[in-house]
């Protein structure tokens, strides 16, 4: 089930917000915390059939109460004679409302500023209180830290726990708690009205998670991070996997210490791992084995279970070079535009690295600048390639520009310093030169503008973050990324 909540500030609001919720809603949790006078519950509990919870949140468990506690208590204790279907009462004042009618009892207990420990201990002091639903709610940064509250939602029990992970990574949990059978889940109704600062609205719940595609069965891919280019990256690739029919969902998560995340997505199942590049190098602690390409790169972008382990591989370059030669003529996948072409690569990253192992391959003429000259020599080192001190690169010329590392992606009219680094000179930039930018995949770049309108050909971010998100999507169900209508 799906609960939505509403927290209007007056009675008539109450009813319009609740009248909005109903349609998408299993479950709408009325809070009175910030309602300006006393409701008519009675009223506004009539304007829908869909089940309601009340509540009145403290300001210490993510409310706006700002009234004494007896005129709290006053309120809840009206509020279970208007007859709602659940009434929401903290651990520490649950004892001081008593049950009435047949209203059911969820005994919550919030923690705001830290993940939930001891949780059988207070489950057991929430039955104690008559129960009828237990709700623990705190932040789940981790996995790692949401890993408590998740085993507790799904261990079969007499008086069943909802869970609640605070802020982004609050969808990881909800993710989870649809997959192991938790009673309901939250999400807000739109933007603006959320329960507590990060958590997903329905739409985006439905839209870009698909949690009502999501079952016992349901397998996962991770990808690790809660961007706004994460998210997109979970939308196409779930698009895709609902259109044919695979029971694989995305599962966004951040990646914590490498030794328990591992068990971890051993016990969830997870047998893949989609890093963006902010986790590509850290994401190599996971793994046992490295291809060549994330060897040489110390950069990963995937990461497989197999038989014998966890592997990484660094794919990203491929797909950047594929985009790369097709605007060069390439025609089929034996071509090599890129043989003898003069390639300037700039950063010292681990993209960069794994861009200049791919260009390497394709026998490309590399020469490597980054804001950073002591890197960048030691990665022309490398790879055997030309180092040019960026406050050089306006009089340098090449065939393909690639920029690959956030540091170096701002741009000059003129070669200047900033502190002990120089900033890339858009006078570098010529017609006919092919340049695309990695640096932010795949939204566009003020310099790939830059370059757009000193006539150079430009290969669209979008595009290579298109191009590899297929390639992901074939190597974890082993088709080929089918369009789907709602995938855009």
């Amino acid at each position: 089930m799906l609960c939505i909540a509403v927290a209007p500030v007056s009675r008539t609001l109450g009813m319009v917000d609740i009248l909005n919720a109903a349609p998408q809603a299993d479950l709408i949790e009325l809070r009175l915390d910030r309602l300006e006078k006393d409701p008519d519950l009675g009223q506004m509990l009539a304007v829908t059939d869909k089940p309601i919870l009340v509540s009145c949140r403290r300001k210490r468990d993510g409310g706006d109460w700002t009234d004494s506690d007896e005129e709290r208590l006053l309120l809840l204790r009206k509020a279970i004679v208007a007859g709602p279907a659940y009434i929401e009462l903290e651990l520490d004042i649950a004892r001081q409302v008593p049950r009435f009618g047949k209203t059911k009892r969820v005994i919550s207990y919030t923690l705001l500023d830290k993940p939930l420990t001891n949780i059988e201990q207070i489950y057991e002091q929430c039955v104690a209180c008559q129960a009828d639903v237990v709700k623990l709610v705190g932040p789940t940064p981790t996995l790692e830290a949401a890993w408590p509250l998740l085993a507790a939602v799904s261990k079969k029990r007499d008086i069943p726990i909802v869970g609640m992970g605070l802020g982004q990574p609050g969808v990881m949990f909800s993710i989870l708690g649809q997959k192991y059978g938790s009673p309901w889940i939250y999400a807000a109704l739109e933007e603006g009205l959320e329960a507590f600062e990060g958590q997903i609205t329905v739409a985006d719940l439905i839209s870009i998670y698909r949690y009502k595609e999501i079952g016992p069965q349901t397998r996962f891919l991770a990808v690790t991070g809660f961007s706004e280019t994460d998210r997109l990256s979970a939308k196409v690739l779930n698009a895709g996997f609902s259109h044919l029919g695979v029971n694989v969902r995305c599962l966004p998560l951040e990646f914590g210490r490498a030794d328990k995340f591992a068990d971890k997505l051993d016990v969830l199942g997870v047998n893949v791992v989609f890093a963006n590049p902010q986790l590509a190098e850290r994401i190599l602690n996971l793994a046992e084995t490295l291809d060549e390409p994330a060897r040489v790169a110390q950069y990963a972008d995937l990461v497989v279970k197999q038989k014998d382990g966890w592997f990484a591989y660094n794919t990203i370059w491929r797909s950047a070079l594929r985009c790369i030669e097709k605007e060069l003529g390439a025609a089929n996948p034996e071509d090599r535009p890129l043989d003898k072409r003069n390639v300037m690569i700039v950063g010292s990253g681990g993209m960069a690295r794994g861009i200049a192992y791919g260009v390497s391959r394709r026998k490309g003429l590399i020469s490597i600048t980054s804001a950073d000259d002591n890197e960048a020599k030691q990665m022309a080192s490398q790879f055997n390639a030309r180092f040019v001190p960026m406050s050089h690169m306006y009089n340098t010329l090449c065939d393909v520009a690639i920029i690959c590392d956030a540091d170096n992606s701002d741009i000059d009219n003129a070669a200047t310093s900033r502190g002990d680094q120089v900033r890339l000179n858009a006078s570098f930039f010529r017609p006919g030169m092919i340049v695309t930018d990695l640096s932010d995949i795949p939204n566009p770049t003020r310099l790939l503008e830059e370059a757009r309108q000193r006539a150079c050909k430009i290969v669209d971010p979008a595009d290579i973050s298109a191009d590899h998100l297929m390639a992901i999507f074939k190597t974890v169900c082993g088709k080929d990324y089918a369009a789907a209508p709602d995938a855009e």
